[in-house]
Formats: structure tokens, sequence, C-alpha cells
């Protein structure tokens, strides 16, 4: 999950590996650091605990500049926080930054202190340092040392490294954990995301699994795992830079929320007809095989796990198809059964969430009719490695907690659904409906943000609370689930979701005058059921807040039990709907309670180990 940045340009490259780090904060923020081979004085390492900031600070103090250069921001795996744990780590004149895990990193270690290596962190990183300083002090070629300690490395990573007697050259190599090239004028530079080299470049290499690199300021060399040269096709970014900016808005998580409408509208474009979906976008094969479905299995982690619970509600209404859904880290570890004609779905908002791509290759050898992946970066790996694929178009999401990646994600399922019935000659008005309230979602979202005021009030409420508990039906279970995650992410409450029909099973118990209750009640076929749970709230005192289809019945106010009422939609895409105004009051209530709204304490933004 850390985040990792390097530069071999004519000029400084400080400056521009500093602000890397400030874009890749949103990968890990518990310390930063960077080593830069300064001008006629060898290599210059500076670390800091904290967020780069802190580096920024120490730099100010000890100023490091040079033409060659590597930095990382870390999210801690292997030894604590500290400065002694902080990444670049340096064997001699070598030095190493890393972002994945090195499983074996303890027989390595035992095995390099034997040799008479001194150990000064708790990292696994710091044996990849020493590793390849072995096997260069032993055949004096960087690039062969280099390779010969690759092949010894079990696990995860992205890797840079440089050494002081190559003062214009830049390794780097990634399995597992994505990385970048970014291409300039006579310089190149290294990333894990993008992001952190925009304010350089727009144009990119990305390097596939197993692959190496060796950098200079006028060459990019790369090989594969087997060390065959290969060439990567340099690919423009598509986001535009102004993504990457908060503009009027105090966080990221806030202008994100706002950017929905817009978010959802990218990712419908060119993939509805007037009645139909054009299930072309899926490209030949998918189209040509889509009737040949008849299971499908959904794996993902975290939000992205809830969109797919929403999923399975509406796949096997609406297309027949039985469908089941699994966290991506449970998935892996358990004997799976594979029903003939099985799709395998993965969701990711980053495309190298570590578990969901490790369920991913683990599913190519289980027997699947194919696989699809929905995610939002086009060049991701999950995106390369599946046999479909369906893209979102979010745009860059910076706050930790998942707002727009979310909602696009429902908006990609939606669309899948209806593309599922569509070829299996289901009921044709349904899939006309889906379409034309995919088409009205945009403006439908941009009447819920509208709520923003009523909700900032609310929030008043939760300002000495605890926990909350969460209540939905049907399709608006998964959604309570993504309320309540959403509260607990960035505010610190600890909530809880249920549906509301298992109120008396348990949950019921903690109900009382302290407890904010949150339901979410449009006007469906489960609404009289819901009502009923609601009442067993309100008999026992609970301070119940309802989020309901303006249609509904409100009854006599009172003070115990808030309405904010939401325009009626169709049935299909009211979880996207209801999603707006729990997204609201996770971040009011965060503002409320002062937590560190787009930078939650213990999270990072992609999950890229274990």
């Amino acid at each position: 999950m850390c985040g990792i940045v390097g530069a071999v340009a004519q000029r400084n490259i400080t400056p521009i590996l500093i602000e890397g780090l400030r874009r890749l904060e949103y990968r890990g923020y518990d310390s930063a650091g960077v080593a830069v081979l300064a001008d006629g004085n060898g290599i210059k390492r500076v670390r800091a605990v904290g967020k780069v900031i802190e580096l920024e600070n120490a730099l100010a103090n000890s100023p490091a500049n040079g033409h060659l250069g590597i930095a990382h921001t870390r999210w801690a795996t292997h030894g604590k926080p500290a400065e002694h744990n902080a990444h670049p780590h340096i064997s001699g004149k070598l030095v190493v930054v890393h972002n994945g895990i090195i499983e074996n990193h303890a027989p390595l270690r035992k095995r390099l202190i034997d040799l008479g290596y001194q150990f000064t962190s708790e990292t696994d990183t710091e044996v990849v340092a020493h590793l390849i300083a072995h096997y260069f002090q032993q055949n004096h070629d960087l690039l062969e040392a280099f390779r010969t300690a690759l092949g010894e490395l079990h696990g995860a990573y992205a890797l840079a490294l440089i050494h002081e007697d190559q003062p214009q050259t830049l390794y780097c190599a990634r399995m597992g954990s994505p990385l970048v090239i970014g291409e300039g004028s006579e310089e190149h530079y290294i990333a894990s995301d993008p992001l952190a080299l925009l304010q350089v470049t727009d144009r990119f290499r990305y390097l596939e699994e197993g692959d190496h690199a060796r950098l200079s300021m006028t060459r990019c060399e790369i090989w594969d795992s087997r060390n065959n040269p290969v060439d990567r096709p340099v690919k423009r970014y598509e986001h535009a830079a102004h993504s990457l900016e908060k503009g009027e808005y105090r966080h990221y998580m806030l202008k994100e929320i706002f950017e929905q409408p817009q978010a959802i509208s990218d990712t419908l474009s060119g993939t509805l007809g007037d009645d139909h979906v054009l299930t072309a976008v899926l490209g030949p094969e998918a189209e040509t095989r889509l009737a040949d479905i008849a299971n499908i299995h959904i794996v993902a982690c975290g939000t992205s796990y809830h969109a797919g619970l929403v999923a399975r509600y509406w796949i096997e209404e609406q297309a027949g198809i039985p469908c089941c859904v699994e966290v991506a880290s449970e998935y892996r570890y358990r004997t799976v059964v594979v029903p003939a004609n099985t799709l395998l779905i993965t969701i990711s908002q980053s495309g190298e969430t570590a578990d969901t791509l490790a369920a991913l290759r683990f599913a190519k050898d289980q027997g699947y009719l194919a696989t699809l992946a929905i995610c939002n970066v086009a060049g991701s790996s999950l995106v390369r490695e599946a046999d479909w694929r369906l893209l979102t178009h979010a745009g860059p999401e910076i706050g930790v907690a998942s707002t727009k990646a979310f909602t696009t994600q429902l908006v990609a399922l939606l669309w899948l659904t209806t593309a599922l019935a569509q070829v299996r000659n289901r009921d044709s008005a349904v899939i006309q409906r889906n379409v034309q309230a995919l088409k009205t979602l945009p403006q439908v979202i941009q009447q819920s943000l509208e709520l923003a005021p009523r909700i900032t009030s609310l929030a008043e409420r939760f300002a000495n609370k605890h926990h909350a508990l969460f209540l939905g039906r049907g399709t608006h279970y998964p959604i309570a689930m993504e309320g309540a995650l959403k509260l607990k992410e960035i505010s610190y409450i600890h909530a809880e979701a249920y549906a509301a029909g298992e109120l008396k099973h348990g949950p019921l118990a903690l109900v009382d005058e302290d407890m904010p209750v949150v339901s979410v009640a449009p006007s469906d076929s489960l609404l009289e059921k819901l009502k009923s749970n609601l009442e067993e709230v309100r008999a026992r005192g609970g301070q119940l807040i309802t989020f309901a289809c303006e249609t509904i019945e409100q009854g006599e106010p009172d003070a115990n039990h808030e309405v904010i009422t939401l325009p009626w939609v169709e049935d299909c895409i009211s979880p996207i709907v209801y999603t707006i105004p729990l997204q609201l009051l996770s971040y009011h209530v965060a503002l409320v309670k002062g937590t560190d709204v787009d930078k939650p304490r213990n999270l990072a933004k992609s999950v890229t180990v274990e």
C-alpha cells in the first residue's frame, strides 16, 4: 500500500519526487523518505515519521538536490512507524524503495546476517537492499545482481533501485504491485500510480507482471520475467489534472461526492441505446458468450464487496442467473466449487487490490467460463489480466473512503445485469425500464445532493455518540452496510448494519436513547415489513433517522424520529440514489467529530498487500 516515486533527469528532481509523494499520500502516510544522488557528494537520504509535510520540513533543514533519486511514502506492514523503518533503505552505496511484502524475508535475513550484513530496521525491504548488494559484490554487474535477487524474492513487490557508482541509471521491477514508467523529454520517471507524475508527464509505460527495467535520461530498457527484452507501449493518461485539486471543496471526499452525477454520466457514455444496452462495449467475444453464462461468482473487498451484494439481488431477479458474492480474502483460501458456465466477476476501484487480484489469478485454474473485471483504472493489473472488462469512469478518487467509485460500480453492475437479461430474452419491459432509469440517474443524483444542508444539521446528533445502527431490506441492506462502513471509516464511530428483519434476533438489545438508528426506506415491496421493524425501534426509545421516499406517509411528527425524504425513483436505481445521503451523513459527522476526513487513521486507499 506504499507509494514509490523515482526520477532520472537533467534537472533537479527533488521537487518532483516530493510532489509525487504528496499525490501518493493516499497510499500510506506513517512515514516518508527520499534518497538523491547529490552532485559530487554521493547518496543523500532524508527520512521522517508522519505525513509528507514532515519530510518537506526535514528537507528544508537538510536539502538534497540531484538528477537521480527515489522516494517513498509508507503504510507499515513490517516494523512500526519509525524513522529507522522508513524507506529508502541503504546497503553500502545501494539504495532501495519497496512496495508490497517479501514473504520469505525471514530466512533471507538470517542468511544475510550469517554473511555479515547488519540490519538497522525491522522491515522486509532492507533484506532486498542487502541481497542485491551481496550479488553485486560478487559479479560487479548491477543488472545481473538485481535479476538474481529478484529470482529469490517470494511475494508481491514494486521495487526501485539506485547505486552511487551509476549516477545516471534507475532500476525498477514489479511483481504483484503496480509500477509505471513516465516518459519525458530526455528524462524518465517511475511511480506506483500515474497520478504522482502528472505534473511532469501524461505519457506512461505500464509494466507487466515480472517486468524489470533500466532507465537513463535517454533510454528505457524493459525485460520480462524470463529476461527477454520487451516493448511496453506508451499510453497517454486520460484523466485531467484538475481531478487532483480540491478546488472549492474543503476535502477530496466532499468533492468526489459531488462529482458523482458526472462520473455516472461518463460511465454510461456510449453504453445505452434507446431501449436496450449496447453489449458490444464488452468486446466481441464477451458479447457472443454472454448467453452461455449459467452462474455468476462475484469476488471483491470492502466497498466493492457491498456493490457485489446489491448486484446479487439484481442479477437473480432480473436475469434469472444464480449468483453468489464473496470476500476476496476468504474466497482464495477455500475449496471453490465452480458450476459449469460460471462467470467470475472481480470488482476493484484501483485494479490493484491484492486480495481481489490474487482471487482472479487463483480462479484462472478453477474452470470458469470467463473472468470479468469491473474497475476504474484502464491500465491496472486486474483489467489487463481479466478476460473481459467493464470500466467505470469515476476519474481519480483521492479520498480514502470510496464514494464515486462505489456508485459507478453499482451503475456498471446494473448495466451488466440488464445486458444479461437482454441476451437471455427476459422481460423487455424490465430492460427498457432499466435503460430509462439509468439515463435519468445523473439528474436524480444531483437532486439528492441538495439534501446536504439538511444532513449538515442532522450530523450534530452524532457529536457525542460512540455507536450507531444501520437498517435496510432487500437491495438496500447492502446500502445500509456501506453507510455503516463509511461512518466508521472517517468518524471512528462504531457502526453496524443489519437486515431490518433481524432486529429481534439480537440487535434490538442494543437500542436505547443513546444509539442513533439509521434506516433506508424506499417505496418498494418490502416497505410495510420495514415499517414494522422501525416501530420496534421507536417503542424502545431509539433515536430513529429515516431516509424515505417522498411518497410514503410519515404520520405525526416525532421528536425521536427524523425523516428526510428523497424523490421517488424506479426500484432498480433506488440503491444508488439512497447511497448519497449516507455518504453525506458520514462526511458531516466526521466534520463534527474533527477527524481527518480524507486520510483516516490506519487506512490507505489502495490495499496492495494481503
